[in-house]
């Protein structure tokens, strides 16, 4: 080992010990009949599936953003690696993609041990949610950039369609059914508002309303809707499907559809978690902003034909989520309108 490349802020025995780490975790988590090679090598190999006539690569990049900030003040790493792998999968099987791996990237300042450990440890975990492959990633370490504790979070998706099995919005016409999926909370967007409404010492409060310190509530990880967007795209219920991450469901929603039809949503077809009502008091929020930054309890929005409401609705909730029919498609111009 170079000491003078630890004294500029490099350990690369700690890195070492973190990749060990790593391929230990993941042992059970691969795929061996997909993965090829272990984590460790320049790049990770797996080997493409089979019986699809008209593949189609579907991928995605994001991160977590500040909320990393949030998990420092309650020095709690548990559930943002679950954060990472959510908001990446869950961008790709919206398509009807199934997912097959993912490689992460985790630059921090120093390395800490317990920290990287747990990130880690929510990574894997969320990919088993996922049922997905961790195929490798990287570990910088940039001092110069983060200082001694600093760090971020990033990682890569890849899933796959068959060509003629998109699910892009394009078959979304007039009577079409919107169906909102919950969400665990704030998932992963909004905290640099967050941040703003609320001071360090108030993440370690209790909140009666929610029945936990604040930070806790925050830190709930985003859920993880890969699996059951896959049996609902393989048993053909969905004609479009929104990821519920920053600007709301205005934002996310409008995406999917033409410029002939609009999306009516009803808000009194669910109930507001109460973390959004403490933020809107708090923050002195109005009502349409906190719609436009946060999910407001609705992580996920399918639109599906009047015929599937039902047997949609049934395969939600062996898949454990809270389902609700919140709204219509109808002919207009091109918008989503909160009623």
């Amino acid at each position: 080992m170079s000491e003078k490349y630890k004294k500029a802020g490099v350990d690369e025995v700690k890195a070492e010990e973190l990749i060990s780490y790593i391929k230990k975790k993941t042992e059970k988590l691969h795929k061996k009949k997909y993965m090829i090679g272990d984590i460790g090598f320049f790049s990770g190999f797996f080997k493409f599936p089979e019986n699809f006539n008209q593949p189609v690569i579907v991928s995605s990049t994001d991160g977590v953003g500040t909320k990393i900030l949030v998990s420092q003040i309650m020095d709690n790493y548990s559930t943002i690696g679950i954060d990472l792998v959510g908001m990446n999968v869950n961008d790709v099987s919206v398509s009807g993609a199934k997912v097959l791996f993912l490689l992460d990237y985790i630059a921090v300042g120093e390395l800490k041990g317990k920290r990287e450990k747990q990130i880690i440890d929510g990574i894997v975990d969320g990919c088993k949610m996922a049922d997905c492959v961790l195929v490798g990633g990287e570990i910088a370490q940039m001092k110069d950039v983060y200082g001694k504790n600093g760090f971020d979070l990033a990682a890569f998706c890849v899933g796959v369609v068959e060509k003629n099995k998109i699910v892009d919005g394009s078959k979304i016409k007039k009577g079409d059914v919107i169906i909102g999926i919950s969400s665990n909370g704030v998932h992963s967007n909004g905290f640099s508002l967050l941040r703003k409404v609320f001071k360090n010492s108030d993440y370690k409060k209790h909140y009666k309303e929610i029945g936990k310190k604040l930070g806790d509530e925050l830190l709930k990880p985003t859920y993880i809707y890969s699996p059951l967007l896959t049996k609902l795209a393989d048993n053909k219920m969905i004609k479009g499907v929104a990821h519920i991450t920053g600007g709301g469901i205005k934002g996310n929603l409008v995406r999917l559809i033409r410029d002939n039809l609009k999306c009516v949503i009803n808000k009194n077809k669910w109930e507001v978690p109460p973390i959004f009502d403490i933020i809107k008091k708090e923050g002195k929020i109005s009502e349409s902003e906190m719609f436009d930054v946060f999910n407001m309890g609705i992580g996920l929005i399918l639109v599906v034909s009047p015929d599937n409401v039902d047997n949609a609705l049934n395969i939600i909730k062996k898949y454990k989520f809270s389902s609700f029919v919140i709204g219509e498609v109808k002919e207009g111009e091109r918008e989503v309108v909160l009623l």
